[in-house]
């Protein structure tokens, strides 16, 4: 039997805090307004959790999900960093930027990690999303609310309309209502830096503020 979805308003976050932190500490998946859609979070390190979010989506875990850090530290303890990139980072985060690394020799659930051993990683601009990263202190999945093929979006009735009467359930949603317009998070590889898509920051201004830092190294 599917569970019933119970819904909280992120305008009372302190509740909406506690039963995000109860039901990712569970196990469960949530989905999340973020600062740019909504989406799809999860403990990144759990297992059963990731390939939960996999069966929501109806996806393969061959294509990876990226991940929510809560600062560049804790972004260091899951990849490898260098300065340079470092550097590019701070610039970005928090913000709608996701950073593809080479993935530390740590134990990742199927899913996270790209064929080629890298991770892509984001501090989100978002308020209640940084202080649920806090109060877990842990990694969080990070992948739109929304079934594979079909439109990610910012509108929460069409949210539920999705996922209704599906077999695989998330075990909470967070209302925040309608959310603002967003382009997507842009995504730069930083092994090579090669921009794979573009958002509110243009590839003109990633390849600048990457360059730039490269320069000031040398």
């Amino acid at each position: 039997m599917v569970k019933k979805l119970l819904i909280a308003t992120t305008g009372q976050s302190t509740r909406a805090l506690q039963l995000a932190k109860r039901s990712i500490k569970e196990g469960g998946v949530v989905i999340c307004p973020t600062d740019t859609i909504y989406g799809l979070i999860a403990d990144a390190t759990n297992k059963d959790a990731v390939k939960k979010v996999f069966g929501i989506k109806k996806r393969y875990p061959e294509k990876p999900v990226p991940v929510f850090v809560r600062n560049v530290k804790v972004a260091k303890s899951l990849a490898n960093i260098n300065i340079v990139q470092e550097e590019f980072l701070r610039k970005f985060w928090p913000g709608k930027v996701t950073t593809v690394l080479k993935a530390k020799a740590i134990r990742f659930p199927r899913g996270i990690l790209s064929k080629d051993g890298k991770i892509g990683l984001r501090i989100p601009n978002y308020r209640f999303l940084n202080m649920l990263l806090d109060k877990l202190n842990c990694p969080l999945v990070a992948t739109s609310a929304n079934i594979s093929g079909k439109e990610a979006s910012v509108k929460i009735k069409d949210i539920l309309k999705q996922f209704k009467n599906q077999k695989y359930q998330p075990d909470l949603i967070l209302d925040a209502g309608d959310l603002k317009s967003s382009l997507p998070s842009a995504v730069v590889d930083l092994t090579n830096f090669k921009v794979l898509r573009e958002g509110e920051a243009t590839k003109t201004k990633l390849y600048k503020i990457f360059l730039k830092d490269h320069e000031n190294k040398l």
